[in-house]
């Protein structure tokens, strides 16, 4: 009867244990490039209240520097941050592949890429090695900024110095194949190396262009390459075991009803920026860059950078804009690899 009676204080303690430990506070490490005052940590502010909902909950931290969230998180001082999608890649390929070039057109296709994220078919592929990917919005299409109209096709960037992000080797490979000079820098000296003229160029959203005062770098002879090549997104990773087993597709689910306010905000963001500083491309110079990054796509995703699932539903969501490109009726001979299940 003692060895009962002291099994079920053993248990009731168990349970106590792990009910206190899901009803403490877990910390939120936000990516925000303006800190507090962002746009991004206030949208986290509700997101709060809502997990408080259902039944967690959670602290916030900014982080105005991505590479310390990352190592923060990494180093499980965060239980949930959000991140950028290329850094999200290293916890989750399938979410991870949203950001790749050339695979999203316009902001339409993202918005649906998204909605295929948070549904429950995908949950499975949303966890992976002890990390859960709890929800997708989008930050902004990328552009390249220049410190020179000039550099406005492809031919015309060959040899000029290019900022990029430093551990994130897929921008090294691409750089490399457009025959231009990486120089590896964290987000955080994006402004500084561009501002200064230590790069020619720059990729970034538009969130960054009043954070890191891209203006006084464009001058009066720069401007900003208006076709996107590719779209950021922010991702909220979790360790897996820090939430109950149902908090990732309550939070999917929540995320997707801010992508529209998230767009709104990537479009405020463009809208700031003075119409003389656009530079738009030829019809031919964004085939030639869709053809380009498309086929390196395929030698990327062989190399396990992307995942060829999301490739697919990316594929389809294109052609379901234009069924009239020539990837929406491949013969066998063009059939693209990765697209296959």
């Amino acid at each position: 009867m003692t060895k009962l009676h002291n099994l079920t204080r053993l248990l009731a303690l168990c349970t106590c244990l792990l009910g206190s430990a899901l009803a403490r506070a877990q910390t939120f490490c936000v990516y925000d490039p303006l800190g507090a005052g962002g746009d991004y940590y206030n949208m986290f502010k509700d997101y709060q209240l809502a997990a408080k909902r259902w039944g967690v909950t959670i602290d916030l931290k900014v982080y105005p520097d991505d590479n310390q969230l990352h190592t923060d998180f990494k180093a499980g001082q965060c239980d949930m941050a959000s991140m950028i999608g290329m850094r999200a890649r290293e916890f989750n390929k399938f979410t991870g592949t949203l950001d790749a070039p050339s695979v999203i057109e316009n902001y339409s296709q993202e918005r649906d890429a998204m909605a295929v994220a948070a549904s429950p078919q995908a949950a499975a592929l949303m966890q992976d090695n002890g990390y859960e990917v709890d929800g997708v919005i989008p930050i902004g299409a990328a552009y390249v900024v220049v410190n020179d109209r000039y550099i406005n096709a492809f031919d015309h960037a060959v040899g000029k110095k290019v900022g990029l992000m430093g551990w994130d080797p897929v921008q090294s490979m691409i750089a490399k194949d457009l025959k231009i000079t990486p120089v590896p820098l964290e987000l955080t000296q994006y402004g500084d190396y561009f501002n200064k003229g230590k790069v020619d160029l720059i990729v970034a959203p538009m969130a960054l262009y009043k954070a890191l005062e891209l203006s006084k770098g464009i001058g009066t002879k720069g401007g900003i390459v208006r076709r996107p090549l590719f779209f950021f997104t922010m991702q909220l990773v979790s360790h897996t075991d820090k939430f109950p087993a149902d908090f990732g597709q309550k939070s999917r689910e929540y995320m997707l009803t801010q992508v529209d306010h998230a767009l709104s905000l990537a479009h405020n963001q463009e809208a700031e920026v003075d119409n003389h500083i656009w530079i738009y491309s030829l019809r031919e110079e964004i085939l030639k860059w869709d053809n380009t990054m498309r086929g390196l796509l395929r030698h990327l995703t062989k190399e396990g950078y992307y995942d060829h699932h999301m490739l697919a539903v990316l594929q389809r969501i294109r052609c379901k804009t234009d069924i009239n490109e020539p990837e929406c009726a491949p013969t066998p001979a063009q059939q693209v690899e990765p697209m296959r299940k």
